[in-house]
């Protein structure tokens, strides 16, 4: 990677059109009358849109920019424009549940670009400042987003806990942050690692750092034992929000998991390696085991969260390319899964009736063949049955951990795995084997419709090709440095 270390304005041009926009939209959305607010939602998409096509239109050589503050490289290029797009369709997806429910405002899409904002901070961040305030930015967002639906008391009792275990996890990243600036003496992710493999600084303060580091991380993704909020704030907060909170901050997080681990603190990648197959250990089974007992949708699949950062860490403790490239591409096919998986949820969900319980799905086949097919993807997929896109994510994790001589966590996955096939196929079967309960037409926008059913069966074309996906991953991260 370049050394240059410049005002280069064009690293931060995507942050810069997403900062303008949610600024103008936050002044202009006070004059709309209320026949034009759809005009909010549309401006959102178009900076969105502009945003992603300025990532793709000035790629180049890695560079740090903004007096090192900014690492732009190609794993940053991809992330934020796979952010991008994760944004853009979570808002299309919910755009008919947000209008049905008096959501459909201004300040919506406001919260919703600062939340990208700061995503798309934490993936460039080449600096411990940067990375924690784009956490916060998104994380304060998210708070806000989840408490929007004010007469909802379950939505405000999700928002208060999310909010005061969030402000816990960012207490304990930050000190851990501070206790390595302390033994480094740089809150550069680059010279901390040169600091850290050279020997400088006493281990076990940097030790100390690096658990509430991993553990600040750990809440992030939603890990076990740090898992605790994620049921209840997928149940309590309104669906779209629930989407928002369990894709594009996944990418996210990933990007921090491998500026601060694989390359600020890669010099002490055998202990980190400890605690994350902890965490990948504990979250496999608690998030497949817990999720046999849901009735509920969201709870189910908020458990399936947990067991599928499992998964993920299980990939990224190899701590080598094969590794993080399956990490990566994991994350990835998680993403564009659970975006088919929520957005069905939505498409099904109505004004005055949540389609959020397991038997709402039932006899689905019977209503519309279609939408049952695309669901049946979604839950092969989560559940790693070929040919769908998670078959190879949890392949190519698990062949990762072998290599890297973790064969026993590897059997555990393949149990876990097993165990998490029962509530996945049960989707099915009610869909295609039981008596419909709910029996009202299935109502969306063309739009919605077209752009699901691209999600869906993306899920399967990327499960039958999947070299492209994880090409682009192992060049990313091959360019980006992390050989």
């Amino acid at each position: 990677m370049s050394t240059m270390s410049t005002l280069n304005f064009v690293s931060v041009l995507p942050e810069t059109i997403v900062l303008g926009a949610a600024c103008g939209i936050l002044v202009l959305d006070v004059f709309l009358p209320e026949r034009l607010r759809h005009w909010s939602f549309w401006l959102t998409q178009i900076a969105i849109g502009v945003a992603a096509w300025s990532i793709v239109a000035t790629p180049g050589e890695p560079v740090r920019a903004m007096n090192g503050l900014v690492i732009d490289d190609m794993l940053s290029d991809l992330f934020r424009f796979f952010t991008c797009i994760t944004m853009s369709l979570t808002l299309f997806y919910s755009r008919g549940y947000l209008a049905a429910r008096g959501l459909f405002r201004g300040e919506t899409f406001v919260l919703a670009l600062t939340t990208l904002l700061g995503m798309m901070v934490m993936i460039s961040a080449g600096n411990f400042i940067t990375l924690y305030m784009g956490l916060e930015l998104h994380s304060l967002s998210l708070y806000a987003l989840v408490a929007m639906h004010r007469k909802s008391k379950q939505a405000s009792e999700a928002a208060m806990k999310y909010f005061v275990l969030g402000a816990l996890a960012s207490g304990m990243l930050l000190y851990g942050l501070s206790m390595i600036y302390g033994a480094s003496g740089s809150l550069d992710v680059v010279r901390v690692s040169e600091a850290v493999l050279s020997g400088q600084g006493d281990r076990v303060i940097l030790l100390f750092g690096l658990v509430f580091v991993v553990s600040g991380i750990g809440f992030k993704l939603g890990a076990a034992p740090y898992h605790m909020w994620v049921p209840d704030v997928y149940d309590g907060a309104p669906t779209p929000i629930t989407l928002m909170i369990g894709t594009a901050p996944k990418l996210a997080a990933f990007a921090f998991m491998m500026r601060l681990l694989a390359i600020a603190l890669g010099g002490l990648e055998f202990d980190w390696q400890g605690m994350l197959m902890v965490l990948s250990l504990l979250s496999m089974t608690l998030g497949n085991v817990i999720a046999i007992a849901q009735t509920n949708i969201k709870r189910m699949l908020a458990y399936s969260t947990i067991a599928n950062m499992g998964f993920m860490l299980m990939g990224f403790l190899a701590g080598n390319l094969d590794g993080y490239s399956a990490a990566m591409f994991y994350t990835v096919a998680y993403v564009l899964t659970s975006l088919a998986s929520f957005g069905i949820v939505m498409l099904l969900s109505r004004a005055g009736f949540e389609a959020d319980q397991i038997d709402d799905f039932k006899g689905l086949n019977r209503r519309s063949p279609w939408w049952a097919l695309m669901m049946l993807l979604v839950m092969f997929s989560l559940a790693g049955i070929p040919p769908t896109i998670g078959f190879y994510a949890k392949f190519s994790v698990i062949m990762a951990a072998v290599g890297a001589g973790f064969t026993w966590l590897a059997v555990v996955a393949v149990l876990a795995s097993l165990v998490g096939a029962f509530y996945y196929l049960r989707i099915v079967k009610v869909m295609y084997f039981d008596e419909p309960v709910d029996t009202a037409p299935i109502v969306a926008r063309g739009d919605n419709r077209a752009l699901l059913s691209a999600n869906g069966l993306a899920i399967l074309f990327f499960g039958m090709f999947p070299q492209q996906l994880m090409g682009w991953c192992v060049v990313a991260l091959a360019q980006s440095g992390f050989l």
